[in-house]
Order: C-alpha cells, then structure tokens, then sequence
C-alpha cells in the first residue's frame, strides 16, 4: 500500500487522475454501448471499479476500468442470447454477467491460475485482442454515417455496413466521426502528451451546442440523469435463459482479463521495476468487477491506452485512481446534463480511434521478420476470431502455440562441434573463427529434451555426419536436461552400433538427473561401460585424445583474427560482420571528434 500510494509527486498525481477521468468518459461511454448498454453506464464502471482496483493493486501506476476487450464480448454475449442492446433486458442482466466474471476470477485467485498464463502466447493474445478491436470496429462502423450497430462475426458485420449504407448516408454525420478519428490519429503520433479524445469531445459538445447538428440529422446521446449508480443486485434467474452459454462466455470473458491486464501490467512493471504480486492483481481484478456488477456495469480490466497515456505523464502512485474515481464521481452528480450535446459520430470516432490503438500489427511485423511460425498463429487467432468469434479465437491460437511448441521440441538445434587451438572451449563449425573439427572426432551437439518424438531426427543427425575416418563420437548433451524411455533404449542401440562398427560412443555434459533415467529405463548399460561422461574433455581424454588436439584441416591463423570477433560472430551470428563494421565506423567518429 504504501508503494501504492506514494507521497513522492501527491500533488502530480492527482492532476493526471483528473485527465485520465477526463479521457475516460468519452471512452468509457462508447464501450458501455458496445456492451449493450446504455452510455451512462460506462461512467458507472469508471467510478467505483477503479477506486477497488486502486487500494487493492501492487502496481503504481496501472489504469483499471471499461475497455475494448471484456465489452465486445459481453456485446457479442448479448447478440447470441437475442438480447436487444440497451433494452431493459440487457440493463437487468449485466450485473449478473459482470459478476459471474468477478466469481470466475475470484476462483482464479484462488487457485493461483495466474501460473497458467505462460501457456498463452504473445502472439495468440495480440492477435485476439487485434481481431477483437476489428470487430468492434466493423460492429460501429455504421454509426459513422447515421446508421445502426452491427452485430455478428465479421461478414455479417461486413454485410450490415453495405446495407446501412444503401440504406442512408448522412455525409455530414460521416465527415464528423473520420475527422474526429484523424485528428486523433493525428495527435497521437505527433502530440502524444495532448488528450484529444476529452479536447474532441469537449469540441463536439461545443460545437452540437452553437450548430444545429440535430436538427441537420446528426444523432445525438441521450440525456441520463444525474446521480451516483443505484444499487444493483444480480439476477441469477437470468441465468436460465441459456446456462452453458452464459457460464462459457464469462469464463471466456476471465481468462481474457486476467491474461490482457496481468500480460499489460507485467510489461510496464518491468519497464520501471516495479515489484508486482500476481495473484494479489487478479484478487484486484476480482473485485473490481464485483463492483462493476453491482454499479450495473459489464466486466472490466485493466486499460492499456490509458494506462499508457497515465505513464506518459509520469504518473507514479495510484492516487491517480482516487483522483479519477472521485473526478468521476462529481462528473456523475453534475456533468451529466452536457452529455446530451454529444454527437454520437464523434463518440464513435473516438471509440474507433482508442480501438486502432489497441491493434498489435507492429508485434506481427517482428514476428514477420523473426518467427514464421508464431507469424502464422498471430494471424490465425485474427481470423477465427473475425470469422468464428472470440472464444473460437482463443482455442484456435492456444492449439496452434502448443502444436508450435511440440514441433519445436521434436526438431531441436544439431551443430557440429570444432575447437580453435587458442580458445577454450568446443563451438560450432558454423561461426565465424578459426575453428576445426578434431582429426577422427565428430563432436555432436543436440539442444533439448531427447524423446520419442525427435529420438529418429538425433539418430539421423549423427548418421548423416559421421565419415569413414570419425572413430569416435562425443554428444554434446548439455542441452539434453531428460531422455524418455523410447529416447534411452534407442541410446543404447545407438551406442552398440557404433561399437561394431569400432567407433567409440560417448554422453557428455548433462546433468545428472540423466543419468537417473538412463538407469531407471534400462540403460545401465551406458554407465557400467563409461559411455557417459561429466565433461566432453574426459570422453576425449578416455578416447585418447589430448591436448593439443590434433585439428583436421587446421585451421589458417588470421592476424586481424581477435577474441572478441569471435564473441561477435556468436552473438549476432550472420549479422556479426555488419555489426562489427558498425562498431568500427562508431569508433572512428568518436576518434574524430576527440582528436
């Protein structure tokens, strides 16, 4: 609490609460109509929610309150049960959706399930949360020109937008909300600092004020009324209508929240140390949305945009939230009468741009460039979640990483080892350096887990690089930290192979714990003959070779050749020569400028 609530920059702090209750209106109240519900309501979510999360959190300066992702899928909730959104139907059940959610994640808390999100991947939640704004997008769209919001997966969404335009255009509804998304859009890139969604919003009200922009056809918010959020009590009943569809939606609607926000939150407490309690977070996110549902509001997590914008002005304390749930606290008892010269294109504009600001393509372009495959699951989770909706989407992306991971673990790296008669050490063939293969010796390295899925690739690595002249061979088996049984006898059979063929056979440099399972499997045998090893040095010295090795070919002595080339070459691999002209280049500026 007291690294909470530091002292530090009270005053600082305080001052970017207001902003960020600032900003949260316009956007809360657009997610609140994405959820199905009245606008008003995402200032309910605004208030009590974020002064829980405030006094329960471990991180400083993290934003919690309605956003993008818990609000498409308590909307899509609505569509799939035939609930009319903003009807009095979608009003009495959100209590009882939201705390489902709060029950769900109350339960994660309990049994410490933040563990379990090493098993969701980066690039599955970037392309679920991309494919989820999208569809936000698609869904509000139409609101742009006049129109309605759409409902459905993606073509349904697409199909609704050419129909609500054949329907009725209103250009100057239309130029209201894309001016509003490109102004922002704008200020965003070069102005970051400048909170234009609350300078548009204010605009909008300004300008529906002095313009007859009703009258000219432009919609506009309803009037609410004044007043802090009535009591709310769930109404369990309501869960008759459809049991298995409302219990897997809100459970979808956890595992989201606590993966987004915990994934969030994590990020910008590694980029200012902040030592973070996991499952103290999702107990704060539990109750948060406890709150949420009794101000009658749909679920709620952590705000990435918001919490960015927070970071941006150097926020360091959550009174932050206090100063923004009690900000909007007086905004519910005495704003409220403005919201009704909102135009309802530039609510939109400004829901459409915080969602554009939520989409990961930057994460997929470095996957791109660096990783095909989890390129791939990005744009899988995308697509399932446009064209079979959220929760498919997250299925979709989880069986995609855990094949990814099991065709990873069955096809590890394989190197063939040399040494460099002025290092220490054994390194592959393939680095940049004087390194040579020892004459008669194939050094084998094979990192990761030897089972029975990759046993036949180990096998075959080895067959492919042994020659007539290798009489003895050394796996390197440091990276090797367990073998199976299917793994151990075929090691075994590997090992009498190579016997008769008079090649000696050696297991060097793994853990103990190897050794264990070779016994346990039936592989003793490996042991009682000394086919295994601590260290490749003594299975070459039990071979009979010692230093200095005799190398084949030997290698050329570069005199420009230097150790920390070499460190180079391992590290930036092919890219070391271009690093190492940079290096250079750098070096000579700043000899320059010195001399």
């Amino acid at each position: 609490m007291a690294k909470t609530f530091s002292t530090n920059q009270i005053g600082k702090d305080l001052l970017i609460g207001v902003l960020i209750a600032a900003i949260s209106i316009p956007i809360s109240m657009g997610y609140a109509m994405v959820a199905g519900l009245p606008a008003i309501y995402g200032l309910y979510g605004s208030f009590l929610p974020i002064l829980i999360y405030g006094f329960l959190t471990s991180s400083p300066r993290f934003v919690f309150g309605v956003d993008a992702a818990p609000a498409a899928l308590m909307g899509a909730l609505l569509a799939s049960l035939g609930i009319e959104a903003g009807s009095d139907a979608a009003v009495r059940i959100a209590p009882m959706i939201t705390i489902l959610v709060a029950i769900w994640l109350l339960l994660f808390f309990l049994l410490s399930a933040n563990r379990l999100l090493r098993f969701i991947s980066q690039p599955v939640m970037g392309g679920f949360i991309t494919g989820i704004g999208l569809t936000i997008i698609l869904m509000q769209v139409p609101k742009l020109f006049g129109g309605t919001a759409g409902s459905g997966e993606a073509p349904e969404l697409i199909t609704h937008i050419i129909s609500s335009a054949g329907d009725g255009f209103h250009v100057l509804s239309f130029l209201l909300g894309l001016g509003t998304i490109l102004l922002i859009l704008l200020f965003r890139h070069f102005a970051p600092k400048i909170p234009m969604s609350a300078i548009v919003m204010v605009a909008g009200a300004v300008l529906s004020a002095v313009l007859p922009l009703k009258e000219h056809g432009v919609a506009m918010l309803p009037s609410v009324s004044s007043g802090l959020p009535a009591m709310m009590v769930p109404d369990f009943h309501m869960l008759e209508i459809e049991p298995r569809t409302i219990l897997l939606s809100t459970f979808t609607i956890a595992v989201v929240i606590l993966s987004e926000t915990l994934l969030a939150t994590s990020n910008l407490a590694l980029k200012h140390d902040d030592k973070l309690n996991l499952r103290r977070e999702v107990l704060a996110y539990s109750l948060g949305n406890a709150a949420a549902a009794i101000s009658g509001c749909c679920p709620v997590n952590g705000s990435i945009s918001r919490s960015g914008i927070a970071d941006q002005f150097g926020v360091r304390s959550q009174w932050m939230s206090l100063a923004a749930g009690l900000s909007m606290m007086l905004i519910l008892l005495f704003g409220t009468p403005l919201f009704s010269y909102l135009p309802v294109p530039i609510l939109t504009g400004i829901v459409i741009s915080a969602l554009i600001g939520t989409f990961e393509f930057s994460l997929a372009g470095k996957l791109r460039k660096v990783d095909r495959a989890e390129h791939r699951i990005f744009y899988a989770a995308l697509i399932a979640v446009l064209l079979m909706g959220t929760i498919y989407g997250v299925i979709v992306g989880v069986l995609l990483s855990s094949i990814t991971f099991i065709v990873r673990q069955s096809r590890p790296k394989i190197e063939i080892l040399g040494v460099d008669p002025e290092e220490e050490g054994y390194h592959s063939l393939k680095r940049k350096g004087n390194y040579a293969p020892i004459h008669g010796v194939l050094l084998y390295r094979f990192s990761g887990a030897l089972f029975f899925a990759n046993i036949t690739d180990f096998e075959k690595g080895l067959a492919d690089a042994v020659t007539p002249e290798t009489k003895v061979i050394v796996v390197d088996a440091a990276g090797i930290g367990s073998v199976d049984v299917t793994a151990s006898l075929r090691l075994l059979r590997i090992y009498h192979l190579y016997k008769e063929k008079e090649i000696r056979f050696y297991l060097a440099g793994h853990v103990s714990a190897v050794n264990a399972e070779l016994r346990a499997f039936g592989a003793q045998e490996l042991i009682d003959e000394g086919a295994v090893r601590s260290r490749i040095s003594l299975a070459l010295r039990d071979a009979g070779y010692e230093k200095p090795y005799l190398l084949d070919p030997p290698p050329k002595r570069n005199e420009h050749h230097a150790p920390h080339i070499s460190e180079q070459s391992w590290a930036n691999g092919e890219d070391a020569e271009d690093h190492h002209i940079t290096y250079l280049k750098k070096q000579s500026k700043t000899l320059k400028k010195q001399s």
